[in-house]
């Protein structure tokens, strides 16, 4: 269901929008806020007309690039304005016009026109973020996706990933990319193959390369959860030897992260089961559905890669507590050796250190008159300790005790 239709003001910016991922720098002093931006969809203040535009005041700037080609050549340029692609849209070739950077309204709004675009569809690829879907219109179909990558200040100990909006306009001849920053993308593997002639991609039609650039977003999916599998591996080893408080705020962390990442892709793959299943479109082809089924293997790879991981997360929480108990358990368990050795001993002294003069009565303590009284009760009190610590070391309470206290 579309939004609500009433009158707005366009100056005011009512909605909310999601942080740009290159401001993540921003929020490492709030973790709740870093893993909003990756949770969070946009959405219409109630009132707001349809088609309104939000632009964050801290979007990237508007640039334009187009690639054209044939079976036979391919030419790269960057546009100097959105009606320079206007004479792209119905030539024989491909034409692919990649817009980065969502902040000049009015470029936006020209572009719209230029490629006569639904005001609905203008506002689903500049009002960030969409959940993922594909929408069908006149001559146009509209695919959003989400395009996830590792963080420039990402650390293996501290592993962090960045998400993007990409958004598809696919018409007869051409395909309109909008993403929302400037060169920072899993895309350059499909230009090099475009550049290079790498492949059947510059022999099919708008709709083949659509497949490929949706197929290099699902596939950067594949470093970032290995590189949270190493991590994850990681927390289990010092879940096991050295869980600190810290361990948990580390599970919890990534266990929302992964948690953010199946909000990303889960939505992709019923989008994807969309366009392979739906015919109702001629823009796409049987033979690139065959493809798009590839591509849709893929996603439910990525899907039970995350759901394991996020099963290992949960079970790491439960281990950690076991853990903990354990050590607690080692540690009382010491404290009870020791104890148990010393509370005789301590018994004797406790009896001899009363100082009864044995003079004044014959009950008193003979032996504190005693000539050997003293190396006797030295004796008597090492030979209780000798005795119980053999005890306990035959019982088998020394030797794990000391292993286990060493590791932790």
């Amino acid at each position: 269901m579309k939004k609500a239709n009433s009158k707005a003001n366009p100056k005011v910016s009512p909605q909310r929008s999601s942080p740009s991922p290159t401001r993540a720098l921003a929020y490492q002093n709030n973790p709740d806020e870093d893993e909003r931006r990756h949770w969070d969809y946009h959405y219409d203040q109630i009132g707001v007309a349809p088609g309104t535009l939000v632009i964050d005041e801290d979007a990237s700037p508007t640039e334009i690039t187009l690639i054209d080609y044939s079976a036979t050549t391919a030419t790269r340029q960057k546009l100097g304005s959105p009606e320079e692609a206007a004479i792209h849209l119905d030539s024989h070739s491909i034409s692919w016009i990649d817009l980065q950077g969502l902040g000049n309204e009015d470029v936006l709004n020209r572009l719209g026109s230029v490629f006569n675009l639904h005001p609905l569809v203008l506002e689903d690829v500049v009002n960030v973020p969409q959940r993922p879907k594909v929408e069908y219109y006149a001559d146009q179909v509209l695919i959003i996706t989400r395009m996830v990558m590792m963080a420039p200040n990402s650390h293996p100990h501290d592993p962090e990933f960045t998400s993007e909006q990409l958004s598809f306009v696919l018409g007869k001849n051409y395909l309109l990319t909008v993403q929302e920053e400037l060169n920072q993308d899993c895309l350059d593997p499909v230009r090099d193959r475009i550049r290079q002639n790498v492949g059947r991609i510059r022999s099919q039609g708008a709709d083949y390369l659509a497949y490929a650039l949706l197929d290099a977003v699902i596939d950067a999916y594949f470093p970032v959860l290995e590189t949270y599998g190493e991590y994850i591996e990681s927390l289990e080893d010092e879940v096991i030897f050295n869980p600190t408080r810290q361990t948990v705020q580390k599970i919890y962390r990534a266990r929302r992260q992964l948690m953010s990442l199946r909000r990303s892709i889960w939505p992709q793959r019923n989008a994807l089961n969309q366009l392979i299943r739906d015919g109702s479109s001629e823009l796409i082809t049987a033979e690139s559905r065959v493809y798009l089924q590839d591509c849709y293997d893929h996603v439910v790879q990525v899907l039970d890669i995350v759901e394991t991981y996020r099963e290992l997360t949960a079970n790491l929480m439960d281990v950690y507590l076991s853990s903990v108990s354990n050590r607690m358990n080692e540690v009382m368990k010491t404290l009870t050796v020791i104890s148990s050795i010393f509370i005789p001993l301590t018994f004797i002294v406790g009896v001899y250190g009363m100082n009864f003069n044995s003079q004044t009565s014959p009950w008193n303590m003979p032996e504190l008159n005693a000539y050997w009284g003293y190396p006797i009760c030295w004796a008597v009190m090492i030979a209780i300790a000798l005795a119980l610590s053999y005890y306990f070391w035959h019982q088998g309470w020394f030797e794990d005790t000391a292993s286990k206290i060493s590791k932790s």
